[in-house]
């Protein structure tokens, strides 16, 4: 199987209320990409967070405002360190100042999660499949810091059309033994696959991955990638 990673450029800036599936789509066919059936078109956070008004003024050099915010943003404090918080997000994810962010934005503003991350790649999948008869997935990803781990990564926030956990468990391994706790992190694997061609500041803020499994192309929710808190052996 050959998986081909597509970057979109040509993406016009986003603004409140701009449709991103027919941003994204048009910018894909200009580029001479168009969107095929059984595509995954990965979406940065940050752009849908642009198209649906999460952004918010805040002057990055008051703290307190900051911090503020970001506790506006979690449903729970895990950790804090200085100026960094570690919290939990309405949607279950731990991460980094509750997912606000300042880059990419114009200078006196964030950007915050969206409110439903799953909910927004439901409606560009339905954008696309209505404006332009084409059956997509669609993930949101974002950059995660990973505990234990050095370096950033873009992980799925938001997940329509696509399996985002693959439970392998029960089938076999390659010398026949019966594979008990395997469950590969899919969505997180295509959101990562798709920052390689996005950057961090390369201003592509989409990119199409083709050739994914067909099998693997199911309803799905980034909520299956949030560890049950009684599975959890660090909380």
């Amino acid at each position: 199987m050959t998986i081909t990673v597509i970057p979109v450029e040509g993406v016009p800036e986003v603004h409140p209320g701009d449709e991103l599936a027919v941003l994204i789509a048009d910018a894909a066919t200009v580029q001479g990409t168009p969107l095929e059936a059984g595509d995954c078109l990965v979406v940065t956070q940050k752009v849908v967070s642009k198209a649906e008004g999460r952004i918010v003024e805040l002057d990055p050099d008051d703290r307190e405002a900051r911090l503020a915010l970001v506790e506006s943003e979690s449903v729970r404090i895990v950790r804090r360190r200085g100026d960094l918080v570690i919290s939990e997000t309405r949607h279950g994810f731990v991460c980094a100042n509750a997912g606000i962010d300042l880059s990419n934005v114009e200078h006196g503003y964030a950007a915050l999660l969206p409110l439903d991350s799953d909910r927004s790649a439901r409606h560009v999948r339905d954008a696309l499949r209505a404006r332009y008869d084409v059956e997509v997935a669609v993930v949101v990803s974002d950059t995660f810091g990973r505990p234990w781990r050095m370096g950033l990564t873009d992980v799925a926030i938001g997940v329509a059309g696509l399996a985002a956990v693959l439970d392998l468990r029960g089938q076999p391994d390659a010398h026949g033994r019966e594979l008990q706790v395997t469950e590969v992190a899919l969505a997180d694997e295509v959101a990562s696959a798709a920052e390689l061609v996005m950057g961090k500041a390369l201003a592509v803020p989409a990119a199409i991955v083709r050739g994914l499994h067909p099998s693997w192309l199911r309803e799905g929710s980034a909520r299956e990638l949030v560890r049950n808190p009684a599975d959890d052996l660090f909380r």
